[in-house]
């Protein structure tokens, strides 16, 4: 499921910033983007999100600054020594200018610029403040994320509404009684003996009754009836619920083709299909449950 959120506070000496988003996923899925030194924070904030959340990829972001604190420059002596012997040994071999003094220190390793010491027990209380704050911004997203269901929730019930119509009405189809599909085999068997004499008629009676019950979809109707109120009772009940309903669109679809396959009247093919379309669409919105 798809959601945003963002948190920041301070704390002592530093500021920090949460920005979670979340998209679609079929499992759990998070990818944190942390300052250098904070990696601390990552194992709680790990926990934290799979206590809330079980399905979606989120991406967090964390941002810190510290304040109050002037950076330290220092020269690194053994390199500047090191580049200026090298500049002197070059004196006369190069023709070109004389260096810079800005040109000899931005050399990389010549001049360190560092984060003055800080105590532990600062850090320790920072880290604590960014992990409190990474919980406030996920109940954020959670929330966001369950308004989003709520609304995924009457879309699937009227998914669901419309697979329950179209199962009721290939129930109600004249075409799939025995009786029907019987007449339909036995008027094929009489324009086949019609048009020769070398077809035994007591086998292809048998033959046809055969046929006329495997052709039978009381078994598909059935079944998509069962499965049509297990997904109204998870509706209702709410909650994690995005992975059973994924397994029972699954079946929804695998007894709409049964009962394409085995339909032999126009009538209840076209239901089929049209049940094939609208269990593709209600298992495309049940991707994005979490």
């Amino acid at each position: 499921m798809t959601g945003f959120a963002r948190g920041h506070g301070v704390c002592g000496a530093y500021s920090w910033a949460w920005e979670l988003k979340s998209v679609n996923a079929k499992g759990l899925d998070l990818r944190l983007r942390l300052p250098v030194g904070w990696d601390a924070v990552e194992g709680p904030v790990r926990n934290s999100s799979a206590q809330v959340l079980t399905r979606g990829t989120v991406y967090g972001s964390l941002s810190v600054e510290r304040h109050g604190a002037a950076p330290i420059v220092r020269v690194n002596e053994a390199v500047l020594a090191a580049v200026l012997a090298t500049l002197k040994n070059l004196t006369g071999r190069v023709d070109a200018a004389a260096p810079r003094l800005d040109g000899i220190i931005s050399l990389k390793g010549v001049v360190d610029i560092i984060e003055p010491d800080e105590s532990e027990q600062d850090r320790r209380t920072a880290e604590a403040a960014v992990i409190a704050g990474f919980e406030t911004t996920l109940a954020e997203l959670a929330l966001m994320r369950r308004h989003e269901g709520e609304s995924l929730r009457r879309v699937l019930s009227q998914r669901l509404e419309e697979i329950a119509s179209l199962v009721a009405r290939a129930d109600a189809a004249p075409g799939r009684r025995p009786d029907a599909i019987k007449k339909r085999i036995a008027e094929q068997v009489a324009t086949l003996l019609d048009s020769s004499n070398r077809f035994d008629p007591d086998r292809l009676h048998q033959e046809a009754i055969l046929i006329a019950s495997k052709a039978d979809i009381r078994e598909e109707i059935d079944r998509l009836a069962s499965h049509v109120a297990q997904v109204e009772r998870l509706l209702a009940a709410g909650g994690s619920i995005g992975r059973r309903l994924d397994f029972l669109a699954q079946e929804l679809n695998r007894e709409a083709n049964t009962l394409c396959s085995k339909s032999n009247d126009v009538e209840l093919t076209n239901i089929g299909l049209e049940l094939k379309g609208v269990v593709e669409q209600f298992r495309e919105q049940v991707q994005n449950l979490e």
